[in-house]
């Protein structure tokens, strides 16, 4: 694109400073070869007409006047003639502007005899007077008017042609100076006019490459009224145009994205959902229709035997009525159907209570609980979830609490946040599985969890709560135990 504008600048040099060149050669041809003929051409009716000025003051008897005189010198003067008149009758020069019988009046003399008119070339001839083209012995060329008058008077004009061939010269020399100074200033003048042509172009070049790299900051700063103001005016609406339609392509594109994602999401989880939910109750409906068939067919008449089959049978129906429950809460949670109830409330009273509920199972697991905490901690949530969120962690501390059987509660502070931290003896988790804790109907020990009819659903129901709060949680590793965790606002 550079290379093309400096080929304008120099196209438009080139035509400006070759017509300038074409003029001057043409003056100079028409100076050196029409001028004289143009000359000529004057020279003759000049002529021509003095010779008709001294017949009709001659005619009138008028040619003795000093006023007729003064014109006729003035008009010779003017015209660079030279005149000579005489009166063949009287013998007499009636008017000259040199010697009466000088040089002019030698040359009447051979016209009279028709001696000049063997050397000279006729231009122009009527009845009363013939105009010659005359070189003289000198070498000078001249024009000379040789006639007779009316009242019968004989005369000569003669004009010479060295003048006319002197001032072509000049004016060639003159044309010569003044075209190098008008060539150099018309190079500057149409340099820096086309710099005010391709600068502009230059400019709106540099702009398309910027919007083309979509760069819609870019705009035609220079003005102007004339055609490329114009365009580049409309360079800067077509800029401004495309950023607003490439920024509503761009939000179209995202939602679409996002559209497309959630609908992949929404897919991907309803083949894990209906995967893992089959999975979870083949076993108990195996067993219930096992048991159940066993009690038809009557395997064992003991009314003991018959008892536990019915206690089994309700067992794992209650395992599938309390998986089906998280699974309608933690969808829910997941798809923000349910709405969050904040309020400010006391989590110390609300861990107690928790306790006190489940003081059946953790005397049941022979498990000892420390509760560390100040007397009152008030946060800001929704208490019912919270409750969801530590009964989870708790449960899951009573069955994993190993052989030392110990289960620590801390409520602490940190700053604008509480922290409510869940430990419990035991094996620590493999580091390959931790991050795998959240995800639905995951479970580390799948022998263990079946056993106290866990289904790797109340920690997935945690992340989903604890999203909705948008607050942290996660859990810990140690050596003797593990530690899970979650923080609340407790903003004044």
């Amino acid at each position: 694109m550079r290379r093309s504008i400096r080929s304008i600048k120099r196209q438009m040099l080139a035509l400006f400073l070759g017509l300038i060149i074409l003029i001057m050669g043409l003056i100079f041809a028409l100076n050196s070869g029409f001028l004289e003929q143009y000359y000529v051409s004057n020279k003759l009716t000049e002529m021509t007409d003095m010779y008709q000025l001294i017949d009709d003051l001659l005619e009138s008897d008028k040619l003795d006047n000093e006023a007729a005189l003064n014109s006729i010198w003035r008009k010779a003067g003017r015209n660079n003639l030279s005149i000579n008149v005489v009166d063949r009758v009287a013998n007499s020069v009636l008017y000259t502007e040199q010697e009466e019988k000088g040089p002019l009046f030698t040359r009447l003399f051979g016209y009279i005899i028709g001696e000049n008119q063997k050397q000279g070339s006729m231009l122009e001839s009527s009845d009363m007077y013939a105009v010659y083209k005359q070189k003289l012995d000198s070498g000078s060329e001249y024009l000379e008017l040789f006639g007779v008058t009316t009242n019968g008077c004989l005369l000569i004009i003669q004009s010479p042609l060295e003048s006319i061939r002197d001032s072509a010269a000049i004016a060639n020399r003159f044309l010569l100076y003044v075209g190098g100074v008008t060539l150099i200033l018309g190079a500057v003048f149409v340099w820096f006019f086309s710099r005010k042509i391709t600068d502009p172009i230059l400019e709106l070049a540099q702009l398309s490459r910027r919007m083309a790299n979509l760069d819609f900051d870019a705009k035609y700063t220079r003005g102007g009224d004339n055609e490329i103001g114009v365009l580049g005016e409309s360079f800067n609406t077509m800029s401004r145009k495309l950023e607003e339609t490439i920024s509503e392509l761009k939000r179209a594109n995202n939602q679409l994205q996002k559209d497309i994602e959630q609908k992949e999401k929404i897919e991907n989880m309803r083949s894990e959902f209906l995967g893992n939910v089959s999975h979870e109750l083949k076993t108990p409906i195996a067993l219930i229709q096992g048991y159940a068939e066993g009690l038809k067919e009557g395997v064992n008449e003991d009314p003991e035997s018959r008892e536990f089959y019915c206690d089994v049978i309700m067992d794992e129906a209650d395992k599938m009525n309390q998986m089906v429950k998280n699974l309608l809460v933690l969808n829910q949670l997941e798809f923000g159907s349910e709405e969050l109830e904040v309020t400010r409330f006391d989590v110390v009273k609300l861990i107690q209570g928790v306790l006190a509920s489940c003081e059946i199972l953790i005397q049941q697991a022979e498990a000892t609980v420390d509760f560390i905490a100040d007397e009152s901690v008030c946060v800001w949530a929704d208490e019912f979830k919270t409750e969801q969120v530590f009964r989870n962690y708790l449960t899951n501390a009573i069955h994993h609490a190993g052989k030392e059987r110990r289960i620590e509660i801390r409520v602490m502070r940190k700053e604008d946040n509480v922290r409510v931290s869940v430990f419990n003896s035991g094996n620590p988790i493999p580091e390959e599985d931790l991050g795998k804790l959240w995800d639905k109907f995951y479970k580390v020990d799948k022998a263990h969890t079946r056993e106290y009819g866990g289904n790797g659903i109340g920690l997935s129901i945690v992340k989903a709560i604890m999203e909705s709060f948008h607050q942290d949680y996660g859990v810990n590793n140690f050596d003797n135990g593990v530690e899970f965790w979650f923080e609340l606002d407790a903003k004044e």
